[in-house]
């Protein structure tokens, strides 16, 4: 036992004192299966820093008693709560002066790091003298605040630029982006990089002997945080942030900047400034709706359980998506066979699938395991032993109906058959299938590897079990899962659809591309609605208007409503509706006196808002946060907005139902506000 812990019991660290005189503190929340920093836990770090100031050992060790990680963070379900009742400023204290005890202990302190550590967990990190991390893939340390809407808030922001110098700092904050052991240990933010067995005794080596930074890394830290260099970099900082994440939708970055920019005096002059700072993010529109999308993520990724009892994939088309989701699969672990009706079709997609391997790992051996697991199949034979049979063929009903009744009777008797339509109704492909509670819709977005979300396709005689494999599924693919009906362009599709069609429409009208993107980007969209034709294709698009335009009443423009010329369907032939250079659009400039209609951006996003509300009336997903987190995750809907429905609530729904109806009055009745708008979802 250490001097002065006699008597004393803590809920969530336990302090233990080794033979070589270092304390050992274990880090475990109590009840929860992850380290997530909360008031009552830094209330008992600071009664436990208070007694190793008193008699010090001869160094600290902290250390996780979660095997999956460090410390995830602050407790951000906590943080809300005191949003709510305005409380944020004492939290942040209490977490400051906290780590600034830690800081201030008279005796080496070392951060025993394996797996994660994020945002709180880096800051205790930061306020020890030394850190040691395990050297393997599962390491990583961030700090991920900017992704809230705010930035660090609890000295990190203090800390972590004197520590490894301005430009690093800057590059973790204003991203949000987790390094690995590997470059956190490069930029100097980690002192040791160790394997797991040996972490506990790494760290009380270091504490009891200590380490000297190279001279490189203390000058940087020292010169990037110079007074006329920051004047001088902070502009820089501000312009490059501008080019991704506009002031008026993301403040934090440039909060962060500024504060770094006129940072000065000691430490608790320059925790005041983060504290400041950020009370003042943390209440805005954009802070609390970034949180809510953190949420809504949190939900979506507990869709599934951990076992889907899916090991082997069959892909059925080679063609873009069928062949990425069969590489995406092969790369996240399971054993994929691939089939087409030709083999140069086959060899395309393996060719695309080395490319992704190439991209994504470094390392030799892991690529050549993902391309092992990949395997073409010309005969289609692997459907025979595979647990999941996903069919990505062209976009029409009978053809799948054909396929279906080919495949289905060589599969196992417990396995799943999927298809990727973009917007068929399932129940215009069930009507042959032998075992209907084992057929749904894996629908998945393109490009596969970078869009997050899945909607999983349910209809009135699918299994729940089928729907739970499918989610179980899609998280082992590091993918976002939603539940959605089977009804024509399911959730997403039927959601953008009518703003891309707004969007050819204008385009149509002879409004400029650059224009019509232009508004969107400006309400906050990642890509501009006529960039996105193009990068769909717009044989898919046309594709998808053939569908839903009956279903939803609209009509379609010539760009849509006419299959494009060969060679001319966007960026996959490098001519669209722009011509498209290195895989980036070329769009001709305007003149610099054009004045785009002044209700463009109204034309493209309430058609969107509108559909978005028929949507959740017609119980298409279960509820409106569903709802939200689809559409952001599927689409990238501006997310600091919340999502549709959030927006409809701030926005208010009667202000935007009558924007609706003087559209409708000018342009036409695909204006008409859709049934729903009266439900109380929508209201605040």
């Amino acid at each position: 036992m250490i001097a002065g812990f006699d008597g004393l019991r803590f809920r969530h660290w336990q302090v233990q004192s080794r033979g070589d005189g270092v304390a050992v503190v274990t880090i475990d929340r109590d009840g929860q299966a992850v380290n997530a920093l909360s008031q009552d836990m830094l209330i008992e770090l600071d009664t436990l820093l208070e007694r190793l100031a008193i008699d010090p050992p001869r160094g600290v060790v902290f250390r996780s008693g979660k095997p999956s990680g460090f410390v995830a963070g602050a407790d951000i379900r906590e943080f809300q709560e005191f949003d709510a009742r305005g409380t944020v400023k004492d939290a942040l204290f209490r977490g400051q002066q906290t780590l600034q005890k830690l800081a201030e202990l008279p005796c080496p302190t070392v951060a025993a790091i394996h797996g994660y550590c994020m945002g709180g967990g880096t800051e205790l990190a930061l306020a020890c003298r030394y850190r040691v991390a395990t050297n393997d893939a599962s390491t990583r340390i961030g700090l991920p605040e900017v992704k809230l809407g705010i930035y660090p808030g609890w000295g990190g922001s203090v800390r972590l630029p004197r520590l490894v110098g301005a430009p690093a700092a800057m590059d973790m904050m204003l991203t949000g982006r987790a390094l690995s052991a590997k470059n956190a240990r490069a930029i100097g933010l980690v002192d040791k990089l160790v394997d797991a067995a040996g972490l506990v005794d790494a760290a009380a080596a270091l504490a009891t002997k200590g380490a000297t930074r190279p001279f490189k890394q203390r000058f940087l830290a020292w010169a990037t945080n110079w007074w006329p260099l920051r004047q001088a970099l902070a502009p820089m900082l501000a312009k490059r942030v501008a080019a991704k994440a506009p002031k008026a939708h993301y403040p934090a970055p440039y909060a962060l900047i500024e504060a770094w920019r006129r940072s000065g005096g000691g430490i608790q002059s320059r925790l005041a400034a983060e504290r400041r700072a950020v009370v003042k993010l943390a209440g805005t529109a954009t802070a609390r709706n970034l949180i809510r999308v953190f949420f809504l993520q949190e939900r979506l990724k507990g869709q599934g359980g951990k076992d889907s009892g899916i090991a082997r994939v069959h892909v059925v088309g080679a063609g873009v998506m069928g062949g990425d989701i069969a590489a995406w699969s092969a790369y996240k672990g399971f054993e994929v066979t691939l089939s087409d009706r030709e083999q140069r079709f086959i060899d395309g997609a393996l060719a695309r699938a080395q490319e992704l391997f190439a991209k994504k790992s470094r390392d030799e051996a892991k690529r050549a395991a993902a391309a092992a697991r990949l395997k073409g199949d010309l005969p289609g034979d692997g459907a025979a032993d595979a647990d999941l049979v996903i069919e990505a063929i062209i976009e029409q009903a009978e053809a799948k109906r054909e396929l279906y009744a080919q495949v289905e009777p060589r599969m196992k008797a417990d396995a799943l058959l999927t298809t990727n339509t973009s917007s068929i109704p399932l129940t215009d492909l069930r009507g042959h299938i032998q075992r209907p509670a084992q057929f749904a819709g894996l629908h998945y977005f393109n490009p596969v590897a970078l869009m997050p979300l899945v909607e999983i396709i349910h209809h009135d005689a699918m299994a729940p079990q089928t729907q739970q494999r499918l989610a179980a599924f899609c998280k082992a693919l590091d993918k976002l899962p939603v539940p959605v009906a089977g009804t024509p362009g399911f959730l997403v599709n039927r959601v953008l659809f009518p703003y891309m069609l707004e969007a050819a429409t204008a385009f149509a009208e002879g409004i400029p591309g650059a224009a019509i993107d232009r508004a969107a980007r400006k309400f906050g969209m990642p890509m501009g609605p006529i960039e996105l034709i193009d990068t769909v294709g717009l044989d898919v698009a046309a594709g998808v208007a053939r569908e839903l335009a009956p279903f939803l009443g609209l009509d379609i423009p010539d760009a849509l409503a006419i299959p494009p010329e060969a060679g001319r369907r966007g960026k996959k032939d490098g001519q669209g509706l722009y011509k498209w250079t290195d895989g980036k659009p070329v769009k001709p400039a305007l003149p610099k006196d054009y004045q785009a209609p002044s209700d463009l951006e109204d034309r493209l996003v309430l058609p969107l808002l509108n559909e978005a509300v028929a949507a959740l009336h017609d119980g298409v997903v279960a509820d409106a946060d569903l709802l939200d987190a689809g559409v952001i995750f599927g689409t990238g809907f501006a997310p600091f907005r919340g999502g549709p429905i959030q927006y409809v609530r701030e926005a208010g729904a009667d202000a935007l139902v009558a924007k609706l109806q003087a559209l409708q009055a000018r342009y036409g009745d695909r204006f008409a506000p859709r049934p729903g708008w009266d439900m109380a979802a929508l209201r605040p």
